[in-house]
């Protein structure tokens, strides 16, 4: 028997559908934020917009914004997740394509590798200017951002030494990450010099690197 403190049936159903309902509608305010956002920068080819911009793009009034973000950095931040987020599925679907672990791992390194290549005819200002800033300024939020990355190749590596092709001493997700960093940075550094331009690492260089180290075995 319901309690007299308790609330009957019907309005806890209410509440709850009341709850969804406000729910969607700030999730397709977020998103009208987002790509507007988004729209802006790929037309100006960089994050040096305002906030006034976004909002008059997304039709939304500026209470609405600062409803949904603290300012500028976390809508930025926002963008740089999601585009993170999206770079880990496409990994995935990448590495899914393969039965064998070490060649799961081998297409998400020279995948990763390419995808982190500088690319002089698209314009990447959420990662050349943005990501940047926010390693020296917010490195934790920099960890959380790469950590649907970080949770696949740590699956990947664990399935490596499941099926015996890597150490069983390894630490999977240490090793992920260091992977994860090694194949960035040479990406987003490659072409530094005359002779790295002529002679750039390819995305092969870097995981034989990743899986066979330089010391003689």
């Amino acid at each position: 028997m319901t309690s007299p403190s308790e609330e009957p049936a019907w309005k806890q159903r209410a509440v709850e559908r009341s709850l969804r309902s406000a729910k969607l509608r700030a999730e397709e305010r977020v998103q009208r934020f987002l790509d507007a956002a988004q729209a802006i920068i790929t037309e100006k080819g960089t994050t040096d917009f305002t906030v006034q911009e976004v909002v008059d793009r997304s039709r939304q009034s500026l209470r609405s914004f600062y409803l949904q973000f603290d300012g500028k950095h976390e809508l930025l931040l926002a963008l740089f997740e999601d585009a993170l987020a999206r770079t880990a599925e496409q990994l995935h679907a990448a590495a899914g394509g393969q039965t064998d672990p070490m060649d799961k791992l081998q297409v998400t390194v020279e995948l990763l590798f390419e995808l982190c290549r500088p690319d002089p005819a698209a314009q990447r200002p959420l990662f050349t200017d943005f990501a940047p800033q926010l390693l020296v300024s917010h490195p934790a939020q920099v960890k959380v951002a790469h950590a649907p990355m970080l949770a696949l190749f740590t699956e990947l590596m664990e399935l490596a030494v499941a099926a015996g092709e890597l150490s069983a001493e390894i630490n999977a997700r240490r090793a992920a990450a260091m992977v994860m960093q090694t194949v960035m940075f040479t990406a987003q550094s490659a072409g530094a010099t005359d002779e790295e331009t002529q002679h750039p690492i390819s995305a092969a260089e870097v995981w034989r690197f990743c899986a066979y180290g330089f010391a003689r075995t």
